[in-house]
């Protein structure tokens, strides 16, 4: 009991006695009150109301003070507090709920999940910021929704997951995924991909990561959202952010998933009697006997083979991924582990796969006004490729392979069958025998170290001060043995080789950032502004064996004859950034910012370069003197414009290149002498880029329900293209590279998504689409297109647009041919192609654009729902209004020695008039093959991506498994379209001025997946 000493002395000595004993009563009472207001000690434990599982790191506050803990792992706290005290319970994700203390010791509550999405903080460029605070074009990904997508690469996650993303990827392991962000705005093929932000790290590459540790992904659409990342920013920028520790005892996840790919469908090709019928009637057509082995009546005529070659080559492929994380810690110090293992064998039959091993550590604490943390991460992964003889696909080799060649022939070196030049007379490459003999393995190991630390100088000031080291080491490894693969495909002795290159860059990052934030009654703010300097090295060293035997050692020194060399450069930059947010009574929004790079790729007079921004929002919803129906829970106006670059060049391509070696004869006499190889343009500058976006946003039903539209203009100049120079120059090659291009991309997207969590049955409802128009306004000085494959890029048209001839018809007989424009070496039975020039003759002139390569309009839409432990999810996605080239089934009708299309057996003769298939003729004089719109289709297609059925598995109280959960998930289960080939959803080569050309792409596999997770 604590006694009032002071109150004593005056009752003993000032007051009279029946006072005093008065004032005794009063000390008692007193005294009383004062025990009955001692600190209690408050326990209890929280929970969440979704699944009744405990909440770790549930921050608890004593309301109007500064006493605050964390629950711990298990959820459960204590806490000094008076009865007239009112906690607070708060938890990202999670809505705030408060309670009066009264006579209770011990408090247990469950959270409500926060289904406001408005009041989500977001990660945006070196900072974050709340959702409904968002005044430029920033999409936050669902990332319960994207990660039913099992990928090696977070890139393939945001397919059909956010307005105005275009995503293309392939089925081959490892292999590279092509994104666009509100369409193309570079004609580089190398720097055309988004910028990749991974805990505020600048990445190149995103597959080294681990797409199961993500916490959160964001999207930066529009030039104001960008413009902090300066040059970096142009083509948008992906913010992904990994899983950081919570204080609480540890946590440890274990994950598995095992799965099953094959290839949803084949092409119809011809048989070993198709394939004989229609190369005989070329040969015939073109005045040739037929091929031995094809002739019934020669005594080599083969009829004892009939290679199925996509029933031999397609297999089942395994995809597997298992992780185990570790996470808890303390305010001191909290951390993150992730071990990942991926592997993916491929669905054809041979070695090729891709294994991946991962570790990321986060670390992260506060002592006092210092906060602090560290990431480290190391990646080790291996990718055996498939092999390409001449540059073509081993998907095209494997369609276009004649059904009368076997898979295997002893008799040959190496073991697989080839073709004969004298039986079969037919070109074809053995694509199982070529992938299984050759060796072509890529290794890369990676390393990234990040250091941080942030120190509140004053209340609302702080700086911090990050540096970065990331190094890649690679390794490339071709072995290409003595074999015997049939006519043309024979390497021999002094042939056979063997190409060793080893590679390292290393990108170091210096960030010095400095912030404050304050409220001055309704108006808040906060500003930024940094320091960056940045360091990339790069080396490369390669060699080269030539001259092996069959079952000698494959290392270098082995070989007859070796060769090398190595190549190295550097680049520097340094950059200052800034930006300021402002709101006014939560209704005016405004930001600004501002970031000045200086880079060495350009020369001295050209190498810097601003960018800038502005945004704003007005929310609607917020004044006071409109007045919303009940229903009606936001409206926000936003709009932005914002001005950046890019810097898609190599190192000193401002620097002219000379040979020191060259010679000239004078008089007969070799002087010695340095010419100039190549020209260039020393005025060489920055890409720009400028965009304008204006956004409606509506929220229903306490943000239940929310839609959004939007419209935007992005203009791309200075755009860095090669333009062809005279011969007489000398030049090699025979262009210049200088900022001559100019792109507009515009476009439509809207957003809309409803949750209802308000039941024992959960449901939530998603989709997006995208519009784009793109258009092309400058190439070159002079204007001169650029071609592609099937493609022509100019002035008023979109990039890499198809461009072919028009058919007409066959002909079908002479007096045709004769009244026809001059068509050169045209027979009866040959395509009769249109006169668009109408000169009389067909020209290349009469080529015409046949339709944009580029989809003008992508769409996702999502389905979720769970009842008790159930839960299931579903994607569908797709795009359309663009063409595709199926240079693939081209190949298939050519009506050569390489196997056919089933469509060709229907081919004209004098009894078959009625169709739209050429005469076979060998050497196609006619050049029926030609690009044309026979080849033309329609890219559009819906697919159903992914869909889960999932149940958590009941577990007892104090169990030491806290949660598990069994799923069964599938990908690419169906697709809807018209489109001949094995998938419209392909990559080709460049993204760019042949994105629309099929060339034998490795199909996306229908794969099904079991998975396990579970929480100890």
């Amino acid at each position: 009991m604590t006694t009032n000493h002071r109150l004593f002395f005056y009752c003993n000595f000032l007051l009279p006695k029946k006072e005093w004993l008065l004032a005794i009563l009063v000390i008692l009472f007193s005294t009383y009150n004062a025990s009955a207001q001692q600190p209690n000690v408050v326990s209890g434990k929280v929970t969440s109301s979704s699944d009744s599982m405990p909440l770790p790191g549930v921050n608890i506050l004593v309301k109007g003070t500064s006493t605050a803990i964390s629950t711990g792992f298990d959820g459960e706290y204590s806490i000094n507090a008076n009865p007239t005290d009112v906690l607070v319970f708060s938890y990202i994700g999670y809505e705030t709920k408060e309670i009066t203390i009264a006579n209770s010791t011990q408090i247990n509550i469950a959270l409500k999940e926060d289904n406001n999405k408005l009041n989500e903080v977001v990660v945006i460029g070196y900072a974050t910021q709340k959702k409904a605070d968002l005044s430029g074009a920033v999409s936050v990904v669902n990332l319960k929704e994207a990660k039913t997508i099992v990928t090696y690469d977070p890139a393939k996650m945001l397919q059909g997951q956010v307005a105005g993303v275009s995503v293309q990827s392939s089925g081959e392991p490892g292999g590279f995924v092509n994104i666009k962000i509100r369409g193309i705005s570079t004609f580089s093929a190398t720097k055309s991909n988004p910028l990749f932000i991974i805990d505020g790290m600048i990445v190149e590459n995103p597959y080294d990561f681990a797409p199961g540790d993500i916490e959160s992904m964001q999207v930066l659409k529009d030039g104001a959202s960008a413009a902090i990342y300066g040059v970096r920013g142009a083509n948008g920028v992906v913010i992904i952010t990994t899983k950081k520790g919570k204080q609480g005892k540890m946590s440890v996840g274990f994950k598995s998933i095992t799965g099953f790919q094959m290839v949803p469908k084949q092409w119809s090709v011809t048989d070993r009697v198709g394939y004989q019928t229609i190369t005989s009637a070329a040969e015939q057509n073109a005045g040739l006997s037929i091929a031995p082995g094809n002739d019934p009546t020669n005594p080599q005529y083969i009829n004892d083979v009939d290679t199925k070659w996509q029933d031999e080559a397609f297999g089942t492929g395994v995809i597997q991924n298992q992780a185990i994380s570790l996470s808890g810690g303390s305010e001191g110090l909290s951390y993150n582990v992730n071990l990942d293992y991926f592997k993916n064998s491929s669905y054809v039959e041979s070695p090729q796969d891709y294994e991946r091993y991962t570790m990321n550590l986060n670390l992260s604490g506060k002592k006092g006004r210092f906060t602090y943390g560290t990431k480290l991460a190391y990646t080790e992964s291996g990718k055996e490729k498939f092999n390409s003889y001449v540059g073509e696909s081993a998907i095209s080799s494997l369609l276009t392979a004649i059904p009368t060649m076997p898979v295997y022939d002893e008799n040959r070196l190496g073991g697989y069958g080839g073709t004969d030049n004298a039986t079969q007379r037919a070109i074809s490459m053995n694509v199982i025998g070529f992938n299984n003999l050759l060796e072509n393995r890529d290794r890369r190991n990676r390393f990234i170290g990040d250091l941080w630390g942030q120190l509140e100088i004053v209340k609302g000031l702080k700086y911090k001060l990050d540096v970065s080291y990331d190094r890649t080491d690679t390794q490339n490894r071709l072995f290409i043995p003595p074999s015997d693969l049939g006519w043309y495909y024979i390497t021999t002795n002094d042939e056979s080789s063997l190409d060793i290159s080893n590679a390292n860059q290393t990108n170091t990052f210096i960030n010095n950032i400095l912030t404050y934030e304050n409220t001055f009654g309704k108006h808040k703010f906060d500003v930024m502004g940094g320091w960056i300097q940045e360091k990339r090295d790069f080396y490369n060293h390669w060699s080269k064996g030539v001259g092996y035997t069959p079952g000698e050692i494959t290392e270098l020194q082995y070989a007859n004859s070796i060769s090398g060399g190595e190549f190295k450069n550097t680049i520097t930059g340094i950059s200052y950034i800034s930006r300021i947010n402002y709101s006014f009574d939560d209704r005016y929004l405004f930001q600004a910012n501002y970031r000045q790079d200086k880079s060495s790729l350009f020369g001295e007079k050209n190498n810097k370069v601003d960018a800038y921004s502005f945004s704003g929002a007005w929310k609607i919803s917020n004044e006071k003197f409109i007045h919303l129906p009940e229903y009606i829970s936001n409206i926000k106006l936003r709009g932005s414009w914002g001005r950046l670059g890019n810097n898609p060049i190599e190192p000193y391509s401002f620097a002219t290149t000379v040979n020191r070696f060259a010679g000239y004869d004078f008089n007969n006499a070799l002087a010695n002498g340095t010419t100039v190889i190549s020209s260039i343009d020393p005025d060489l500058r920055w890409e720009t880029s400028e965009s304008s976006d204006v956004a409606l946003e509506l929220g229903f039903f306490n943000n239940d329900l929310q839609f959004t539209a939007e419209y935007f203009n992005k203009k791309s100049d200075d755009l860095l293209v090669r333009v062809p120079l005279p011969f007489s120059t000398g030049a090699f090659p025979a262009d210049v590279l200088t900022n001559g291009g100019a792109i507009n991309n515009s476009g439509f997207e809207f957003s809309v998504a409803y949750n209802n969590n308000d039941h024992e049955f959960k449901y939530n409802i998603g989709a997006n689409v995208g519009t784009l128009k793109n258009e092309v306004t400058k190439i070159g000085v002079n204007g001169n297109p650029i071609y592609g494959s099937a493609s022509k890029t100019e002035v008023g048209r979109s990039a890499g647009e198809l461009y072919a001839y028009q058919t007409d018809g066959i002909f079908q007989n002479a007096a045709e041919i004769a009244a026809g424009p001059t068509q050169t070496n045209a027979g009866i039975g040959d395509i009769r192609f249109k006169d668009i020039d109408g000169d009389g003759a067909i020209t290349d002139e009469d080529r015409t654009f046949q339709g944009s390569s580029i989809p003008t309009y992508t769409f996702g839409a999502n389905f979720g729902a769970s009842y008790k432990g159930f839960d299931f999810t579903m994607l569908w996605q797709g795009s359309g209004g663009n063409k595709v080239f199926n240079a693939m089934y081209r190949d298939l009708m050519v009506g050569q020695y390489i196997n056919h299309s089933t469509d060709e057996l229907n081919f004209w003769t004098p009894t078959n008039t009625d169709t739209n298939v050429p005469r076979p003729i060998i050497g196609d004089p006619n050049a029926n093959s030609r690009d044309s719109n026979r080849f033309i289709e329609n890219g559009d297609y819906v697919r159903l991506q992914t869909m889960e059925i999932g149940y958590q598995i009941p577990t007892p109280k104090n169990f030491f498994i806290e949660k598990a959960r069994i799923y069964v998930n599938g990908q690419n289960l169906w697709t809807i379209t018209d489109y001949k080939g094995y998938d419209p959803d392909f990559n080709s080569n460049d993204g760019l001025f042949s994105r629309g050309y099929d060339a034998g792409s490795f199909p996306n596999p229908r794969t099904i997946l079991l998975g396990l997770d579970v929480k100890f």
